[in-house]
């Protein structure tokens, strides 16, 4: 284990949101929810101020509107995204070489491979941090970031949490286990609901009950390996390097069910669930993939896999889904199901220019499955005019979509430059409105 804190986590604070503040001056302050906006849409970011109202990243849009209905509510801008994390991480590699990003917004540093000599001590690291925190502010033109610094990546991410929103927290050497004892199990990488609810049943909550329990009675519960990985992580033994050129290989999701489930609505609801959720954690990786595959596990144990491989890759939830419920159709579930997962692998982060049309393959190979549950809204056609879309009018300017709908498109005309800005509405195919790249 490292004698010194010098593993530093940076995550930039409520991202999507925070990008669409800084770019539409009318909402800053002002609660921001970012995702899909259709019946099935998920939130992918709400700022701080909507959390306040209890919406978190993964909520239904539909159960966001009802606590919050208030909020602007807009679609994702991946351009403004890509561009800021970009901005940041480009920050970061003039600090280290050694920079590991795990999405858009957060990234591992290992500071003893600085460019530049780092003084270790608490004084030295408080006046590191403070200059990247100004450096990343500047670069990306207001943006915040939570810093976390510790000996080790586990405890850097449990500091950078703790120092939500636009803080920062040293965890010195020695100091690791006070602070991991009190804290809920959850905390630990990879305990997930359905591991809480294992180990809640044995009476463990927190860190310290994972401390004090013999390592049999772990194993019992969720297996010898997973057991293993748990004790060392309450005793904050974590010695993962910084990996630089990791790459992601796959992303999935996957449920467990209490009970056997045989409902083919049922599943179908699940596998379009899923894919949401792994189209959004493509997105905010800025990744595509080519190939999505389902898991099964059938009442017997018995585990299947499926796959289809896409013409061109996709982070699209409703090609995802359609694709998932199609490979569903030939798995016989008829003695019910007791796991199910959907996947994304082949992964790149270039995009083809005709993806849409070129997508229309994979689902018109899965409309026979999904003709009783209509494709997510979330991703609106390329003619229309989704919330949050940057626009020009050749007589008023820049400004964005402040909602559309009836053959008619409202604007508010501001930049992150200027004061918050008119609302104008106009005809949907009025030829003066444009839709331009974010800035």
């Amino acid at each position: 284990m490292r004698r010194e804190a010098s593993l530093l986590h940076l995550d930039l604070d409520a991202f999507f949101a925070s990008v669409e503040q800084r770019d539409k001056p009318s909402l800053r302050g002002k609660p921001v929810i970012v995702g899909g906006l259709g019946q099935r849409g998920v939130v992918a970011t709400a700022s701080y101020e909507a959390r306040v109202f209890g919406v978190r990243s993964a909520m239904p849009t539909h159960e966001a509107r009802r606590r919050c209905p208030q909020a602007a509510f807009l679609t994702g801008r991946f351009g403004a995204y890509h561009t800021a994390s970009r901005q940041v991480m480009d920050v970061l590699r003039r600090l280290s070489p050694l920079v590991e990003p795990l999405s858009l917004d957060e990234a591992f540093v290992d500071l003893r491979a600085a460019n530049q000599g780092v003084d270790f001590s608490r004084p030295g690291l408080i006046l590191l941090i403070k200059e990247l925190k100004d450096e990343v502010r500047t670069a990306t033109h207001g943006l915040t970031a939570s810093i976390g610094v510790a000996t080790s990546k586990f405890i850097a991410k449990v500091a950078t949490e703790l120092a939500k929103p636009d803080g920062w927290s040293i965890i010195e050497p020695g100091h690791e286990l006070e602070l991991l004892r009190p804290m809920q199990v959850g905390v630990i990488p990879g305990v997930g609901p359905v591991t809480q609810e294992k180990l809640h049943r044995i009476g463990i909550h927190t860190v310290a009950d994972v401390q004090s329990c013999a390592f049999d009675e772990l194993a019992q519960v969720i297996g010898k390996t997973h057991a293993q990985a748990l004790i060392d992580l309450a005793y904050a033994r974590d010695d993962r390097p910084v990996e630089p050129d990791r790459e992601t290989k796959s992303i999935s999701v996957e449920d467990t069910f209490d009970s056997d489930l045989v409902s083919r609505q049922e599943l179908t609801a699940i596998l379009l669930r899923d894919a949401r959720q792994v189209a959004a954690r493509l997105q905010a990786a800025g990744l595509f993939a080519h190939t999505v595959t389902i898991k099964v596990r059938l009442h017997d144990f018995s585990t299947l896999t499926r796959s289809r491989t896409l013409l061109n890759a996709t982070d699209r939830p409703d090609v995802i889904g359609s694709v998932a419920i199609s490979l569903l159709t030939a798995v016989d579930a008829t003695g019910g199901v007791r796991l199910l997962g959907v996947g994304a692998s082949g992964l790149t982060d270039v995009l083809q220019e005709d993806l849409f049309a070129a997508d229309r393959s994979a689902e018109n190979q899965a409309e026979d499955a999904v003709e009783d549950h209509p494709t997510s809204d979330d991703q609106p056609a390329p003619q229309g005019w989704p919330t949050g879309l940057d626009v020009e009018h050749d007589h008023h300017g820049r400004g964005w979509v402040w909602g559309s709908g009836l053959g008619r498109v409202t604007v508010r005309f501001e930049t992150r430059d200027t004061p918050p800005g008119p609302v104008r509405t106009f005809a949907a195919d009025d030829p003066a409105l444009h839709r331009i790249d974010p800035p």
